[in-house]
């Protein structure tokens, strides 16, 4: 794929506006499979032709609140020419958990002329003001984090330049089919097996949770809910794979003793075997030994569907699973890199002039309000001894002398 890039600092600040349906043609003619930069797991080429169908009906669903609203959330850049606009590239966002706190960049693509350098590194172009908008303009974003292959420098140095650190690096490992039909040959019985419905969604979140570091829990930032499947979203998937000759089968593994999930998996299976299939892989550490078991029975599920390699990713704080794939002879076809970024300081970047303590904190200032008469309001307030002494301080004085003038009589007369 080509880049644009402008050496020099005065470069003109694009028109970024929601995508359009005429811009679908670009958009399509924009992710060929030769221009695609990141793998990602459903195809955007599949996706842009659902939109095309549906695209009215999406339109309508972003207006307010629901779970569809951010199905297909793509932001475009345009630059004015002689001729009019010129899209010039392209962002892809969606959120990565319910709570919507963190975001997920699934792609950003910037056009070229012909003859220009593949780079991605000026920090005013179109890359990077598609970045800076979508960072401002998702309010509810505290978190960010994209995936990005470990080849594509230039999109490494766009990421870079724009806040994002590396949180871990991913490798996605490919099971051709006769290996799967060794591993289908072994007993892998799993006697606490179980199927996954939403009253598991707690179990399925702490093995989630126990199952990577503490920096990445607090990232992905999940609850029970993200292992729940709504009623409408689970109709649509339903139908997504009935359309796309797909069918998912997942389970888990259920501990009595601990009463706790210590492994899971789910099976995103190809009907007519164009595609590879796909697994997700999650094992509790102190479990590692479900490794053979797992991926023997997924072996057996997938002998099911026509013959296809099965593709599976590990990351590199899961020691185990990347040495047991390499003795089991699994092929590595791509490294890829975890990153993320906030924008708790959100504030502070759009005022570089910095913020003043008034502005921080607003709305602990006093608002002035005419007082609300009581029934303790017509009552004549009582006044202390210090209060009269203030008003009358030689009423006060006579008063002393009086008093010691009785007390020195007494004296006298006793």
């Amino acid at each position: 794929m080509r880049f644009m890039t402008v050496s020099s600092d005065n470069y003109p600040k694009a028109l970024i506006r929601p995508v359009q349906y005429r811009d679908l043609d670009w958009l399509e003619a924009m992710t060929t499979p030769t221009n695609q930069m990141a793998k990602n797991s459903a195809s955007f080429q599949e996706q842009l032709q659902q939109v095309r169908r549906w695209f009215a009906l999406l339109k309508f669903l972003s207006w307010f609140p629901n779970s569809f609203q951010d199905h297909f959330r793509v932001y475009v850049a345009e630059l004015p020419q002689e001729s009019g606009q010129s899209l010039k590239g392209f962002i892809h966002i969606s959120p990565f958990n319910r709570g919507r706190s963190t975001w997920r960049v699934e792609r950003v693509m910037v056009a070229c002329d012909e003859g220009q350098p593949e780079l991605l590194t000026n920090p005013k172009g179109i890359g990077s003001q598609l970045l800076r908008y979508c960072l401002e303009k998702v309010w509810e974003a505290r978190t960010w984090v994209l995936e990005v292959n470990i080849n594509e420098k230039n999109t490494l140095a766009l990421y870079r330049q724009n806040g994002f650190q590396p949180l871990a690096q991913l490798t996605y490992w490919l099971l051709d089919s006769q290996l799967l039909e060794t591993l289908a040959q072994h007993n892998s019985e799993l006697p606490n097996l179980l199927p996954v419905s939403n009253a598991d969604a707690h179990l399925l979140y702490q093995l989630d949770c126990v199952s990577m570091p503490p920096l990445l829990r607090q990232v992905f930032d999940r609850n029970p809910q993200d292992f729940k499947t709504r009623f409408f979203a689970g109709l649509c998937s339903k139908w997504q794979q009935w359309f796309n000759e797909k069918e998912v089968a997942q389970g888990y593994v259920f501990e009595p003793q601990r009463k706790a999930a210590i492994g899971y998996f789910k099976l995103t299976l190809s009907k007519d075997g164009s595609q590879p299939h796909q697994a997700q892989l999650i094992v509790h550490p102190a479990y590692t030994w479900l490794y053979p078991n797992l991926l023997g029975q997924m072996a057996q599920i997938v002998q099911k569907y026509p013959s296809q390699n099965l593709e599976l990713v590990s990351a590199d704080y899961q020691h185990e699973r990347e040495e047991y794939l390499e003795k089991l002879g699994a092929n590595p076809i791509e490294h890829t890199l975890l990153m993320s970024r906030s924008v708790w300081h959100k504030l502070k970047e759009t005022k570089p002039e910095g913020l003043h303590l008034s502005e921080m904190l607003q709305g602990l200032q006093a608002v002035p309000r005419t007082p609300i008469p009581t029934r303790f309001s017509w009552l004549k307030k009582p006044v202390t001894l210090s209060e009269k002494n203030k008003i009358n301080p030689q009423h006060h004085h006579q008063k002393n002398e009086n008093n010691s003038l009785e007390s020195s009589e007494k004296i006298d007369y006793d």
